[in-house]
Formats: structure tokens, sequence, C-alpha cells
């Protein structure tokens, strides 16, 4: 698939509308990753993937991600070729999105926190290699400049190397590159720091 044939696909943000779609997206791959967090894992300063915290127990998180939709504390851009969901790029503030992975190593190095940080960037395996998760960004970016823009991190890997998509939670720094995103500086072993800044529109 070319560049062009992107042009099929539309962003629509995640809300009580398209909660459906987004949660079809998650149940076609067993919860969406990080087993099956739908996409909750960076909402809490501890990881919150099933089974990691005794209070929520495996298979809670699909109600979990719903509740927070519903109170408008979950945000992402959905990608969508016709009314299927086939991606989406999740982001918000820190306090919304906190559990970041080496947060400790990210605090002791940052000196300022963004407005907003993308956390997450998921494609249906139908639709990988397609340029869906590079949509996915850019209706992110779009949204946040839609809601006053600011500042806006990334935590791609910093390489090219291919890595199996169930530990690839976001995308490369060379994808974030064409974003028009910065490097910061490391963060662990393979990740790093990028950073933009996004005009109020």
């Amino acid at each position: 698939m070319t560049d062009a044939d992107t042009t099929a696909f539309t962003i629509r943000p995640l809300d009580p509308t398209t909660w459906d779609a987004f949660a079809a997206l998650c149940d076609r791959h067993a919860g969406g990753g990080f087993g099956g967090c739908y996409c909750t894992w960076f909402h809490g300063e501890k990881h919150s993937a099933p089974d990691s915290r005794p209070e929520r127990p495996a298979g809670s998180t699909k109600e979990l991600k719903h509740d927070l939709v519903l109170a408008g504390d979950a945000h992402a851009a959905l990608v969508f070729d016709g009314d299927l969901a086939v991606g989406w790029a999740q982001f918000g503030s820190p306090e919304e999105l906190p559990g970041i992975r080496h947060r400790k190593e990210y605090l002791e190095t940052t000196t300022s926190l963004p407005d907003y940080r993308i956390t997450c960037v998921f494609v249906d395996r139908q639709y990988r290699g397609r340029g869906v998760g590079r949509l996915a960004i850019a209706g992110a970016l779009d949204l946040i400049a839609a809601a006053g823009g600011g500042v806006v991190e990334g935590y791609p890997r910093d390489d090219d190397k291919r890595v199996a998509p169930s530990f690839l939670y976001s995308m490369t720094r060379r994808v974030f590159e064409d974003a028009g995103f910065d490097y910061d500086r490391p963060k662990g072993t393979v990740n790093c720091v990028m950073r933009t800044t996004v005009a109020a529109r």
C-alpha cells in the first residue's frame, strides 16, 4: 500500500461515540497488547495490566477504560477504515498518563513536564505497514492543536530494528522525527524522549 492510499482513512477522537469501535479493535487483539490492557497501562503511576495490581483483577481493564472514556479522562486519535477502527495513538497530560516506562529515570532527567504526551501507538495486525501509525500520530497532534496546543512528548524506540508488535508500544524515532519531533534524551536502553511544540488551532 502506498502513502497515497492513506487518504481512505479518517481520524476520529476516542469518546463515547467511538467506544464500541475502539473496544472491537482491542477485542480483535486480546485486549490490545500489554497482556490485554485496553490501553490503560499508562493511566496509573503503577502499570495497570491485568493482575499487576490486586485491586484490579484480570478482565477489568476494559471496564476501567470505558469508565475513563465516559468521564472524559482518556484520549486517543482513532484511525478508521470506513466504520472499522484500525489503529490509535493515545495522548493526554502527564496527570492523565503518569505511568510511562522508566518513570524514575525520566523524572530524574527532566527539566519540565510536557503539556501532553503520546504514550501508545497501536495498529490492527491486518493494517500494519500501511501508514496507519503515522496517521494516528498526526491525528493526535491535530486533536492537541484543537485543544489549545502545547509541548508534546513521545517515547519511541531509538532505532529501526524490527521488533515483534507485542513489544512495540510506540513507533520508532524516525517516525516521530518525520512527524516534527526533535530528539531530547535517552530513556531506558532502547527508547528515547522526543519533543515538539504544537500551535493552538
